[in-house]
Formats: C-alpha cells, sequence, structure tokens
C-alpha cells in the first residue's frame, strides 16, 4: 500500500508538468530565494524554538526526576514495609511462644490447686469418719449402759460399773 501511494505521488506530478518545449527553469533563482526564506523564518523563529525545547526539555527532565524519586520512595517503603512485616512475625512467634507458656503455667496451677483441694478433700473425709465412728462408739456405749442399768437381774456396784465403761472406752 506504501509503495502504490509513493509511486502515485511521485509519477503524478511528472505527468502534470510535463511538457514538449523546451522550458528554461529559474532553479537557482528559487534555490536563493528558499535559503534567504528560511534564513529569515531561522532568525525570527531560532530564538522562541530554541526557548521551546529548552524549557520542553527541562520540564521533562524535572518529570523524569519526580518520577525517579518517587521511584525511589517507593523503593524504600516497601524495604520499611518488609522490615516492618519480618519483625511482625517475630513477635507473633514471641506471642506464641509465650501464650504457651502462660497455658503450660496455668495448667501446673490448675493441677496444684487440685491436688491441695483433693488433699484438704481427703483430710475432711477422715476427720468426718473418726467423728462418726466417735458418734457410734458414743451410741454403742450409751447402749450397753442403758441395758445394764434397765436390766434388774444384773447387780452391779458402782465401782464395777466404773470399771465395765473404762474398759470399753478403752
Amino acid at each position: 500500500m506504501k509503495k502504490l501511494l509513493f509511486t502515485l505521488f511521485a509519477i503524478v506530478p511528472l505527468a502534470l508538468f510535463a511538457s514538449d518545449s523546451q522550458v528554461e527553469t529559474d532553479i537557482v533563482e528559487r534555490s536563493v530565494n528558499f535559503i534567504i526564506f528560511a534564513s529569515i523564518v531561522y532568525f525570527l523563529l531560532a530564538d522562541k524554538l530554541k526557548d521551546f525545547f529548552g524549557n520542553r526539555t527541562s520540564s521533562i527532565q524535572s518529570e523524569l526526576d519526580e518520577v525517579q524519586e518517587l521511584v525511589k520512595d517507593s523503593k524504600k517503603k516497601v524495604a520499611d514495609a518488609t522490615l516492618e512485616v519480618e519483625k511482625a512475625k517475630k513477635i507473633a512467634v514471641e506471642l506464641i511462644e509465650s501464650a504457651n507458656n502462660d497455658v503450660d503455667s496455668i495448667k501446673k496451677n490448675v493441677e496444684v490447686a487440685l491436688e491441695q483441694e483433693i488433699a484438704v478433700l481427703s483430710r475432711n473425709f477422715d476427720d468426718k469418719t473418726e467423728l462418726e465412728a466417735r458418734k457410734v462408739k458414743k451410741e454403742v456405749v450409751e447402749n450397753v449402759l442403758n441395758q445394764l442399768l434397765v436390766d434388774e437381774n444384773i447387780k452391779l456396784s458402782q465401782s464395777e460399773l466404773t470399771n465395765i465403761i473404762s474398759k470399753k472406752v478403752a
């Protein structure tokens, strides 16, 4: 497609401006006129173009510097964030270890408290058992004495009665 367009643009002017007669061209005068025109345009626009392109170059450079500074700051922030993540991971591991230690300590404290409670309950049981045994002995002694005192066939003196009671109690 490009070749076709190029050929058309190259051939069409030749076909239009072709003639059979001898035509004299003023190529030198036209070239001089073009050089004069180009130099006038250059002198009129050179300062403005230099300023425009200089300003454009400096603005592009400043934008590039800003972008590079942003990239540098972003990289620093990423590095800082990475360090913070590592610190957070270490703190998390320490917290987990601390929590496990606390759980172990609480378990031990509960075990000690349970053992103490069991010992207290055991002592209370032994004391109650001993108290009940004393009550039973007292009731037995009281029943025996009541039977002996109520029974009229048995005649006991005060000293014999004291002997019997002391033997029963002992």
